[in-house]
């Protein structure tokens, strides 16, 4: 069933399961899902399936409706897409999509897209040093969902539970950020979505990782 991770801010909120065909979201109470702060419009954005794909429309909120960064009006939803709501973010999580085994080639085909992994170069979390990226989604951060974990910078400890997600498409993959300005990518902070390129480099706290093309 799909479902939606909540955040304000860094924190953890709670997990929404998408049970029913269509869910309002804003400020006020007659909404299922309530986002208690000013800047949240009273009737922001509502999310509703069809298709067997799940969509976000702004309802002509004041401070707008964001996908992954960008404004939008109304947008299709992937696994692994984050919902801006002014401090809120709301992680889309499809995990039927995210774990369909991809159909095989055919023998006189390759797959389109050569198998991508990250390379850990600095402070590693455990005692793995290369991941590769076979999920359509693949979190990094140190919830159970991230398959990938990090080293939190600083004396305390701190850092989001999902810090990015990298995504898999036939064209190529992406960097996402959840958490925005969290990251670094090729030493500048990731504040959107990015395609990744061979030995392009990742920041999440204090552990570096190089993205690479295996041949």
């Amino acid at each position: 069933m799909p479902k939606l991770m909540l955040k304000f801010e860094a924190a953890f909120i709670r997990e929404i399961k998408l049970d029913k065909p269509s869910f309002s979201l804003g400020r006020k109470a007659d909404n299922d899902v309530v986002l208690d702060n000013a800047a949240v419009s009273g009737h922001h954005c509502k999310m509703y399936e069809s298709g067997g794909t799940w969509f976000v429309e702004d309802l002509n909120s004041t401070n707008g409706t964001f996908i992954n960064g960008k404004k939008t009006l109304k947008a299709g939803l992937k696994n692994g897409d984050t919902i801006n709501l002014v401090k809120f973010s709301l992680v889309f999580m499809d995990e039927a999509a995210a774990t369909k085994a991809p159909e095989p080639p055919l023998p006189a085909q390759r797959p389109k897209t050569p198998l991508g992994a990250l390379e850990v170069l600095e402070n590693p979390a455990d005692t793995r040093k290369e991941f590769d990226l076979t999920a359509l989604s693949t979190y990094v951060g140190k919830s159970s969902q991230a398959a990938i974990p990090y080293k939190s910078a600083g004396l305390f400890g701190g850092g989001p539970e999902l810090a990015v997600v990298i995504t898999m498409r036939p064209e190529g993959y992406y960097l996402n950020p959840i958490k925005e300005d969290y990251a670094k990518y090729n030493g500048n902070p990731l504040t959107e979505k990015v395609v990744l390129k061979d030995d392009d480099t990742i920041e999440v706290g204090a552990t570096r990782f190089r993205f690479f093309l295996k041949k």
